[in-house]
């Protein structure tokens, strides 16, 4: 593929967006002060960015281009990571949400010490620490630097992924959670508006037809729910896995969740959390469905992933080019932005706030930038690591599928059962990751030959008999100390709106019809 023509119009867009980022930054960082500023943003957001910036946490550029890229080779049950997002939120809306925000937690390994005990924490918090950084960070910045590099071929891999690091660790040390999610505004528009012009311009290619659509794509790559035996994404795996890697990554996962924990109370994260599952919906049609429609612009395509690129400079003429790069550049700043604020939290506020408690709001807050910028030079450092070893990126993906079906369990038996001990939870993290570590070597030297996402749904079902029946061999909590933590119905009629039009219950059933239309359409 030739080098893309970036033109004068172009840069001026992106440069422009650049200038919003950091004036949106160093704006919020004049009122960041204390350590509740720099990761909760003071507790002080509103349902609107909260929503839009858990979306734009969540498209990386992998995303961007993973999701098109997956649609042009195998179809579009690709999507079915994003809608299963929107129940997902719900149930975190619902059930979760009130619990977290009641209990003042500032990281979600604080709830498993508050239900369970600090061993858990611990875990918990290495476990997510590893993989924000090693996995999250340091792979966004490797496949944003890629990207780039696409563009701007001159430039190195180091530099690409130093400059975005850069850029992203400023602000985020400078303003924090607040300058993030603020920020991710700017970019969740920029990045639906790019990929909503993306989508207009390819099927204009397509003279608007879907009939066209469906002779090029063929039905079977159409259809969200694929046979049993599809190596890409069986239904088993839809229905089993995808929930469970799902409620890890919306409900448990630092670098999202700290959003909602920012939030004013319980009525603005719900509402925040609903506006979220809203914006994952058009996905399919926006980021999705161009990937089919490539076929009959593209049809001898070997490598998927190079699918968004060239839609990007054969079909868009210069100004329109730089709206979308920029919503991709977006993409990219948001993920890790996102990621060193949450891993910053992680490590000051689990580790070193406990062995200190004696230190003043600045002095965590100075910790705590001190801290996004060593985790920024230190994923610059693995990032182009990355690339020597081929799939070795892929490789810790897919991993994510034997890692976190034992914390699943944790959250989903420890808010509905009473009866789940401190000492069962964190022999079920242990035990849970022995067992997963058995199906990782059966599954790597091909013994174990079923998808991974089957695989974490198995996962999860033995962690759960693990769990409750190492709870049952021991005494049973003081009702008391987990009363607060553990489900009760009165949570669910607390709207906290005060009027019925705007109960958060009628926008989760909403969703969940929208949902379930989607997927009956595309079944």
């Amino acid at each position: 593929m030739s080098t893309p023509t970036i033109g004068n119009l172009d840069l001026v867009l992106i440069g422009a967006y650049f200038l919003a980022v950091f004036a949106i930054g160093f704006h919020v960082a004049r009122q960041t002060h204390s350590g509740e500023d720099l990761f909760l943003a003071g507790r002080r957001l509103g349902w609107i960015p909260i929503g839009f910036s858990l979306f734009a946490s969540n498209i990386s550029s992998t995303t961007l281009i993973g999701l098109t890229g997956a649609a042009y080779t195998w179809g579009i049950a690709v999507s079915n990571y994003e809608w299963m997002a929107a129940l997902i939120l719900v149930v975190f809306a619902v059930f979760y949400i009130p619990y977290y925000l009641n209990a003042r937690i500032s990281t979600v390994p604080e709830f498993l010490e508050k239900r369970f005990d600090r061993r858990s924490r611990r875990y918990f918090s290495v476990l997510t620490l590893f993989s924000n950084i090693v996995v999250d960070t340091a792979g966004s910045l490797f496949a944003g630097a890629v990207v780039i590099k696409v563009f701007f071929p001159d430039i190195d891999l180091v530099t690409a992924c130093l400059l975005l690091a850069i850029v992203a660790g400023i602000y985020t040390a400078a303003g924090g959670l607040a300058a993030v999610v603020y920020t991710d505004v700017l970019q969740a528009l920029v990045l639906l508006v790019g990929a909503c012009l993306l989508t207009w311009f390819a099927f204009a290619e397509l003279g608007f037809s879907w009939e066209r659509v469906v002779a090029v794509a063929g039905s079977e790559r159409l259809s969200l729910i694929l046979p049993l035996d599809d190596p890409n994404l069986p239904w088993l795996g839809t229905v089993i896995g995808v929930p469970v890697l799902g409620f890890y990554f919306w409900c448990t996962n630092q670098f999202i969740v700290q959003r909602v924990l920012g939030a004013r109370n319980v009525y603005h994260a719900r509402r925040g959390a609903l506006f979220a599952g809203l914006l994952k919906l058009p996905v399919l049609f926006i980021m999705v469905l161009p990937g089919t429609m490539a076929i009959a612009l593209f049809p001898e395509l070997e490598n998927g992933d190079m699918v968004f690129p060239l839609l990007m400079t054969e079909l868009l003429p210069s100004g329109i080019l730089g709206i979308v790069l920029a919503g991709l550049i977006a993409a990219i700043m948001s993920s890790i932005d996102s990621t060193l604020n949450s891993a910053s939290a992680l490590f000051t506020l689990d580790f070193v706030r406990p062995m200190r408690p004696d230190l003043t709001d600045k002095k965590v807050a100075l910790i705590g930038r001190l801290a996004i910028l060593g985790f920024m030079l230190l994923a610059v450092l693995i990032a182009p690591v990355i690339n020597r070893f081929g799939g070795l990126f892929q490789y810790l993906q897919t991993a994510l599928a034997f890692l976190v079906p034992p914390v699943v369990v944790l959250f989903v038996i420890g808010l509905f059962w009473r009866r789940a001990t401190s000492t069962g939870a964190f022999l079920t993290l242990v035990g849970g990751h022995m067992i997963s570590a058995l199906f990782f070597v059966l599954f790597v030297t091909d013994v174990l030959q079923l998808h991974f996402t089957v695989i974490a749904g198995l996962l999860f079902v033995a962690s759960c008999a693990l769990f409750v029946g190492i709870s049952l061999l021991g005494q049973a909590p003081d009702a008391a100390a987990v009363e607060q933590f553990t489900f009760s119905r009165d949570t669910l009629a607390d709207t906290g709106a005060g009027r019925a039009w705007s109960d958060y219950r009628v926008f989760a059933t909403g969703l969940i019809a929208l949902t379930v239309w989607l997927v009956v359409a595309f079944w």
